[in-house]
């Protein structure tokens, strides 16, 4: 078994590295576990412990949809908090309606479900999580650390493939492997 998910990844620049790099520092008294810009990355879909053969139907279903879907932008716009400020759980980075981005992950979610896979049934909320909220003494100061990015763009990323991930759970944080990845062409 391989604890796996679909993702994109996203490469932080200039302007996302300077607003985790404020985020960090503005909410350095908090209890934050914030994710290495190194693990950055878009879910598509999260499967859990997968059968190691049903890996090899998942590559067969990427290589599959992603094959003939071209490459396409997307941009990273405003940042918030998942549940609410009485109880925030994570800090996360939101991203602008992109047409192909739905497209995408509504065709590998249709090659998933067709293959017996099972899928979230909840909306896709495109985001990149920033950082998970252990404990939170001043809720002030982190709606106040949000609304400086809240309406601002921060980057755009480029998509020219889906990867297929491994996360391997560790002391230090998640370890995330990549099995395959599936070009958009």
């Amino acid at each position: 078994m391989k604890r796996v998910f679909i993702a994109l990844k996203v490469y932080p620049e200039g302007d996302l590295l300077r607003m985790i790099s404020s985020l960090k520092a503005l909410l350095g008294a908090e209890n934050i576990k914030w994710v290495d810009p190194a693990n950055i990355h878009l879910t598509l879909a999260f499967l859990g412990d997968t059968e190691e053969k049903r890996i090899k139907i998942l590559t067969d279903i990427l290589r599959e949809k992603c094959t003939g879907f071209h490459e396409f932008e997307f941009v990273l716009a405003g940042t918030d908090i998942f549940k609410n400020f009485r109880d925030p759980r994570i800090i996360w980075i939101g991203i602008m309606y992109s047409e192909k981005l739905m497209m995408l992950n509504n065709m590998v979610k249709d090659g998933l479900r067709e293959n017996g896979f099972i899928v979230e049934e909840r909306e896709f909320r495109p985001h990149l999580t920033l950082g998970r909220i252990k404990s939170i003494r001043d809720t002030e100061n982190l709606k106040s650390a949000l609304e400086r990015y809240r309406d601002k763009q921060i980057q755009s990323v480029h998509v020219s493939e889906v990867i297929l991930f491994e996360s391997i759970l560790s002391q230090t944080g998640p370890i995330y492997k990549s099995l395959g990845n599936f070009p958009l062409s």
